[in-house]
């Protein structure tokens, strides 16, 4: 969008990132909010919603000169409902002659999904907002250290409670968390690894207001971040060197071992209090040793691998397990919060791993029984739509269910979460029953059809291609 001249009280169409444009209005930001760096931006409340975020003024467009463009360009239904607010709003004005508050629909509940995803929807006017942001709580299940105290951290804008179950949960308290946004650390973060995950997460990191420098072995992947406000790292060691706190997001052990240990890699520029957060699933031993190095050379690390895929990266609805450095942990409170709604402490490193691949094993297995039954229903003549028919129906019914059949039903295997990379969980996971003297017989045999699949050249493709090794 074109730059234009927009004073506070203006409305406006504002575009957020890969997002449409949405009708809003350029408010005065809550006090403790700070301004991005860089490029000039107006605050934006937007219509039908109670969300709101730093747009730059190029991402911005008179409302009434551009009305009728958008209407054409956006038929959805929340869509509409935000233009009648807008419509509303005006009214109101106009019969009144004084600045009213954004109306919020009353018929827009929910998070919505799709392409608008990064809106989060949050209760209407006829419901009670409560103190907190229902989609985004930490549970802290550190084995050992469970506080006995419920207190407001005013300058953190946390609350922190002990409930019922004797775990400790930490939950967004200021009101631009209730309201769809957060308040950015003021600590500078650093992302190594722009894939499928790491990507959306960094996307996210910078709408929320975070100063963010990246870097990535394939370096046009930085482009579009740098683009957005992001700054550029020339080497891993670099962007520890310069931040505060280091996050990365890569494939495998042997990545994660190379991107700390190899050549200006992670561990040169690590210096006392630097801090290094690794969100890649890799086994246990594997982020114990790093996490050994990274602390004798004065550092603190958690580990933070992330349940989810590319449209929940996208999203910011991932789920977080992290464990080791608990007072890292709640540092990173506010960059979990944009990426996430939800995240787990789970005490000693090492212990998020575990957890991690145990939940990939489980989805992992899912997913093998999911191509195994549609292509059963398809051999014995059976409808496979009327199968997904009937599953949704059931108990079964899911997001995931729902989403991987519709795959396989119409042959679309673009990655959201690559085969290559569950088989890769499995086999942990498998190894992790191994160690243990545990059976994981249902495992075994799904990591055995998913590298049929991967013989069949289908590593590249979604996890739902493993459908292709029943039918070949």
């Amino acid at each position: 969008m074109a730059a234009v001249s927009l004073r506070l009280g203006d409305l406006v169409w504002g575009k957020l990132g890969r997002y449409p444009p949405w009708p809003g209005k350029i408010v005065n930001p809550p006090k403790d909010l700070k301004k991005p760096r860089g490029k000039k931006c107006f605050f934006v409340k937007f219509f039908g919603t109670e969300d709101h975020a730093w747009i730059k003024v190029e991402q911005l467009k008179p409302y009434h000169a551009h009305k009728e463009e958008m209407i054409k360009i956006n038929k959805g239904k929340r869509f509409q409902q935000a233009v009648d607010a807008v419509e509303e709003f005006l009214r109101r004005a106009k019969g009144k002659d004084q600045d009213l508050t954004i109306p919020e629909s009353s018929t827009v509940k929910g998070m919505m999904a799709g392409p608008m995803a990064a809106f989060k929807w949050q209760p209407t006017a006829t419901e009670p907002v409560k103190d907190a942001d229902p989609h985004f709580h930490h549970f802290l299940l550190s084995q050992t250290e469970k506080p006995a105290v419920c207190y407001q951290a005013i300058t953190k804008k946390l609350k922190i409670c002990e409930e019922e179950t004797g775990s400790t949960s930490i939950q967004a308290a200021d009101s631009t968390a209730v309201n769809g946004s957060i308040t950015p650390t003021d600590k500078k973060i650093g992302f190594l690894g722009l894939g499928l995950m790491g990507s959306g997460i960094v996307s996210n990191l910078l709408k929320m207001g975070h100063t963010v420098t990246v870097w990535n072995r394939t370096a046009e992947k930085c482009d579009l971040f740098i683009q957005e406000g992001a700054r550029l790292g020339r080497t891993p060691a670099e962007v520890v060197s310069t931040c505060d706190i280091t996050f990365a997001c890569v494939s495998d052990p042997k990545a994660a071992k190379d991107l700390v240990l190899g050549p200006s890699g992670v561990l040169q520029g690590i210096r006392p209090g630097k801090c290094y957060v690794d969100m890649s699933t890799v086994d246990a031993d594997t982020v114990t040793e790093l996490a050994q190095v990274i602390v004798s050379r004065g550092g603190r690390f958690l580990e933070a691998p992330v349940s989810g895929n590319q449209q929940l990266s996208n999203d910011g609805m991932l789920v977080i397990l992290a464990a080791g450095d608990r007072g890292l942990y709640e540092d990173c409170s506010s960059c979990f919060q944009a990426m996430g709604k939800t995240s787990f402490f789970l005490g000693e490193v090492g212990n998020a791993a575990k957890m991690m691949l145990i939940v990939n094993m489980v989805q992992g297995s899912f997913m093998a029984t999911i191509a195994e039954g549609l292509t059963l229903a398809q051999v014995t003549g059976q409808s496979q739509q009327t199968l997904l028919d009937i599953l949704n129906q059931g108990q079964l019914a899911s997001i995931f269910l729902d989403q991987k059949c519709q795959n396989i039903l119409q042959g679309n295997f673009k990655p959201d979460f690559y085969l290559k990379y569950i088989q890769k969980d499995l086999r942990l996971a498998i190894a992790l029953g191994d160690a243990v003297n545990h059976p994981t017989p249902m495992a075994a045999a799904a990591n055995e059809v998913y590298k049929r699949a991967k013989a069949l050249d289908q590593s590249d493709n979604d996890m739902s291609a493993v459908y292709r090794a029943y039918i070949h």
